[in-house]
Formats: C-alpha cells, structure tokens, sequence
C-alpha cells in the first residue's frame, strides 16, 4: 500500500502590516511634510514673533495670524483639562497606526503618496499637542466687502497635507473606478 504524497496547498501570501512595496515612498513624504509643518512654525513663532504682532496681511484676501487650537478639526470641541489633550493625542496615534497599515497595502503611488500627507500632517499636528498649549494654526482666508467680512477657519500647512491627502484618496478611488481598499 502507497501513501498518497501529501496535496500542496497554496498559501496566499498574508498582507503586510508594516512594511509593504511602497511603504518607503509614503514614509518619505510623511517626513518631508511633518519637517516642512514644524519649520514652518517654529520661523513664525521664534523668527516672525507672530505671538506678539497682529495679525500679518500677505494678500488682501489672506493674513497670518496665531490661534492654539485646542480642539480637533476647526476647533470643534476644544480641550482644556488634563485628560481631554492625551486623549486627543491617543486618538491621533490610533489612526496613524491604522493609516499606516493601509499604506504598507497601497496599490498606488497616489495612494502612497495621499496616505503619507495625511500621516505626516497628523504627526505634524499631534507634535504640536506635545509642547504647545493646542495646535499652532496661522493662515486665515478671508473675505471683505463693504458691508461684511467673512473669516474662514485657521489652519496650518499640516492641514493643508490632510485635505490634499484626502483628496488624493478620493481622486485614486474614482480613477480606480472603485474605492480603495483600506486594510
């Protein structure tokens, strides 16, 4: 009597949770932004002493301006006691960890590349949580007519990575004719 040799089973790879083929690309644009977002506020704050001037007009529709945001996106829900800012902070680092794995997955360079700015506007932003009252903001759009002026919120260049990276991601899902798959 002969033993059957045993049946090979193809084992699909299991996806990667750390590091996958365009991991690199997206960490590299993450750095580049987070770098970029600080430098930036830190020359406002220690070069342009934008904390002791008013507000700076650069066009007649834009200014810069200082505002701790110490809240989350547009300053919703502000956070002003000792556990409210750690947990803000613990939220941001759960979803970088989950951003991340979704980048060690992505199928594209737009997703690399839209994941990386989102991640790296939100470490921008959570470093700020770390040694500043809140999340330095300093851009302010506006609009002046002779009978009122809307103000558009404050932001920072780290929240201009997000949208883009949102944007991105919006952009690599209709191309793809399907949304993206996040892990």
């Amino acid at each position: 009597m002969t033993e059957a040799a045993p049946a090979k089973v193809a084992h699909k790879a299991a996806p990667p949770y750390a590091w996958g083929p365009l991991s690199a690309f997206g960490l590299f644009v993450a750095v580049a932004i987070c770098l970029i977002d600080q430098a930036a506020k830190f020359w406002l704050l220690l070069d342009l002493h934008l904390n002791s001037q008013a507000p700076i007009a650069l066009t007649p529709f834009m200014e810069l301006v200082l505002a701790w945001n110490t809240g989350i996106s547009y300053g919703l829900f502000p956070q002003n006691g000792p556990i409210g800012p750690w947990a803000l902070l613990a939220f941001k680092i759960v979803a970088v960890v989950f951003l991340w794995i979704w980048l060690s997955r992505a199928p594209s360079r737009l997703t690399a590349l839209a994941l990386g700015l989102i991640i790296g506007g939100a470490i921008g932003n959570a470093i700020d949580r770390l040694h500043w009252p809140g999340v330095l903001d300093f851009v302010l759009l506006h609009v002046d007519t002779a009978s009122f002026r809307f103000n558009w919120y404050v932001f920072n260049l780290a929240d201009v990575a997000i949208v883009a990276g949102v944007i991105g991601l919006l952009w690599d899902s209709l191309r793809q004719g399907g949304a993206v798959k996040a892990p």
